[in-house]
């Protein structure tokens, strides 16, 4: 009598989900000892923390995406594209949305998935708090087809500003939120409009874009260390760069914000940046518990705390700190909960005692383009945290995509793709112009 394989079934392919599959299918779906199958809405994965490089058309996505399909296939696992709506715990089972092309025709029906195992790695979203006219004129960066539109949007803005006849002085862009995305994509910005300046936009340089960066708390970066905060700061006015702390937005409209203060600040181009939740699919999902920013309460072994066959890692997890904290929504802990996870998962299988997840917090770092970096370091060679900045911290910046991309392809590979990067560094141009 043949004995039925385990269904493993990972919902989000983001960091945290598409390493678990990969390790998975190397480690089971190879060797055919279980059947392992990751599900995503979207056709190709991107490390996250990019996404503000390709909305500034620095990174071109058409290279650095990476197809499900073919991963999948490299990697022994199976790939569904679909959205989850609902599950049935009671006969383990995940309900998938029918998709539909953009003339609303059909073009998979709804499905059934069933599982053994099933991982929740569906990531977060930005949070507008409800604030009046943010999802009508805002731009989330939550995932590629947002940065795909905020490119296409920033391109048009310059393109008008730069035609002959055009009477404007200023290009007006706004971001709300001084957290590591808004701080980085400014700086980003100023890169772009100096590539853009020599690549025939000779009406626009760094005088022409008046760019506002709003923060409601006392500072920018407030996760980080006040002194990189402080540098950023310092390094982005520079630039020219408007900084507003101490700020809260209250309203959107098409043609600016207002904030709390009374102030109006008129914007062509806004972004939302200022927090994150998660999906409210998961507010009453299954009866499963979740906390205020619908996070998916976990236990010490990051399974769910109403069902053990269900785990949940990356954002969309709420794992309690020793200090009372949760988490933090970093790619690194996506990172570690994906390898613990994988090693419970086995576990499981083998009928073993499953190991508790310990955080290890390694450190945070912001990149101001090619103007600077910034970070604070923390491990086992150090004692608390070490500041870093300039190439050691723009390094170890670079060097924690490479991790990614190791845990993904290997280190032969990867070392490929490094060399395929600087050969494209010299016959493509530096900023993606279409």
């Amino acid at each position: 009598m043949t004995t039925r394989l385990k269904k493993i079934l990972i919902i989000g392919g983001g960091a945290g989900g598409l390493e678990l599959a990969t390790s998975l299918g190397r480690k089971l779906g190879r060797y055919k000892r279980a059947n392992i199958t990751l599900v995503d809405q979207n056709h190709s994965h991107l490390w996250k923390p990019l996404l503000h490089e390709v909305a500034t058309g620095v990174l071109d996505e058409g290279i650095e995406a990476l197809s499900y399909m073919a991963h999948a296939h490299n990697h022994a696992f199976q790939f569904q594209l679909g959205c989850m709506s609902k599950i049935d715990r009671e006969n383990k089972l995940v309900f998938l949305d029918e998709i539909r092309d953009d003339h609303g025709v059909i073009l998979v029906p709804h499905r059934w998935l069933e599982y053994d195992i099933l991982v929740m790695a569906i990531g977060s979203v930005s949070n507008d708090f409800g604030t009046l006219g943010v999802k009508e004129h805002c731009i989330f960066l939550d995932n590629l087809r947002q940065a795909q539109r905020f490119h296409n949007k920033m391109l048009n803005l310059f393109l008008k500003f730069s035609a002959p006849g055009n009477l404007e002085e200023k290009v007006n862009i706004a971001i709300i939120g001084g957290g590591a995305t808004g701080v980085e994509l400014s700086a980003e910005l100023h890169n772009a409009v100096q590539q853009l300046h020599r690549y025939g936009f000779t009406r626009l340089d760094h005088q022409a874009l008046s760019l506002t960066l709003v923060e409601a708390g006392d500072r920018i970066l407030p996760a980080l260390h006040p002194r990189i905060s402080v540098a950023a700061h310092q390094e982005l006015s520079k630039l020219g760069v408007r900084i507003l702390t101490k700020t809260m937005v209250i309203r959107v409209d098409v043609e600016g914000l207002y904030t709390k203060d009374g102030e109006y600040i008129q914007a062509e181009l806004m972004v939302w940046a200022a927090g994150i939740k998660v999906s409210d699919l998961t507010r009453d999902l299954a009866d499963l518990e979740t906390n205020r920013i619908n996070q998916l309460v976990v236990g010490s072994t990051l399974q769910t705390t109403r069902d053990p066959n269900i785990f949940a890692i990356g954002d969309c997890a709420a794992y309690k700190l020793p200090n009372g904290g949760t988490v933090p929504p970093r790619a690194q802990a996506a990172h570690q909960m994906a390898s613990y996870v994988y090693g419970n998962i086995l576990a499981l299988l083998r009928k073993q005692t499953l190991k508790s997840f310990r955080y290890k917090d390694h450190g945070s770092l912001v990149s101001l383009s090619r103007f600077s970096t910034f970070g604070s370091l923390m491990g086992n060679l150090i004692r608390g945290s070490m500041i870093i900045e300039g190439h050691i911290a723009r390094t170890v910046y670079i060097a924690l995509y490479r991790m990614h991309q190791i845990a993904l392809h290997g280190y032969i590979k990867t070392g490929l793709m490094i060399i395929v990067g600087r050969i494209n560094r010299v016959i493509r141009p530096h900023l993606k112009l279409h």
